[in-house]
């Protein structure tokens, strides 16, 4: 492994993380649903859904971590590339906001399961530094971008490695198709908290998703592009650490 053009990196996505936490304002109208805004029921049930897969991720990580204690690196890169990329919010069409997940390359990399806890210490962060989010909504918000985007963005990886091998096109698909996910499960958390007063949960449901579609679809085009180009050059600089993943993750393994 090159450390120097590791750490190059590295000191690139710190330096946007550190941008962004300086000229990030205190409250945000984005995807991560703010605090308070779900009814108590809900924002509890979100949360007893979300904690097996962060108990399951954290299991992961430690075996994946003692037999491969190189891998932390990878696991950090992983953090902070979701991190700084959920953190470009853009105002959309609608007057509200939409951003990028990056947890379509932590899928590919490390599985679903790891990413569990990763996008869920990132959405904390977030709701702690940003004021983007919740702490009462995170088990929602972590349910739809750590665990739903992920395990999407893995299952269309390993289908499309599986038909047809063309590693690059799988890797586009995942990070597009994790951040579509995560909107879609996001609007419907919101349609079934708060349905519609004619139509129900469905025309609820068609509104949120209406808006959010308008700036993430070209959003998860240009976050895929994105991540394959980040993927090319962990192939060029860490092909050992790629390898031992790509190992642990071999026969489907989550």
């Amino acid at each position: 492994m090159n450390k120097r053009k590791f750490w190059s990196f590295a000191a690139l996505i710190a330096g946007f993380t550190f941008y962004f936490l300086l000229n990030e304002p205190g409250t945000a109208n984005a995807m991560h649903i703010m605090e308070g805004f779900l009814p108590v029921g809900w924002a509890v049930f979100w949360w007893v859904a979300f904690l097996p897969f962060f108990t399951l991720g954290v299991l992961k990580l430690k075996k994946m971590t003692k037999d491969n204690p190189e891998l932390k690196l990878l696991l950090g890169l992983a953090g902070a590339f979701t991190f700084v990329l959920s953190a470009l919010k853009m105002p959309s069409v609608t007057g509200s906001s939409s951003h990028p997940t990056g947890t379509g390359l932590g899928a590919v990399m490390l599985g679903p399961l790891p990413m569990s806890v990763i996008g869920s210490v990132v959405l904390l962060f977030q709701a702690l530094l940003l004021a983007h989010g919740g702490i009462t909504t995170l088990g929602a918000n972590a349910f739809s971008m750590a665990v739903a985007g992920p395990f999407a963005g893995y299952a269309v990886y390993k289908l499309l490695m599986k038909v047809n091998g063309r590693e690059k096109l799988a890797v586009f698909m995942a990070a597009a198709v994790a951040d579509l996910m995560t909107y879609v499960v996001t609007s419907v958390q919101l349609a079934v908290a708060f349905p519609a007063a004619d139509g129900g949960v469905l025309a609820s449901l068609i509104k949120f998703g209406g808006i959010f579609a308008v700036t993430q679809i070209p959003l998860a085009i240009s976050e895929g592009l994105l991540t394959v180009l980040l993927w090319n050059w962990l192939k060029s600089y860490n092909p050992n650490e790629l390898s031992l993943l790509k190992r642990q993750t071999k026969g489907g393994s989550l």
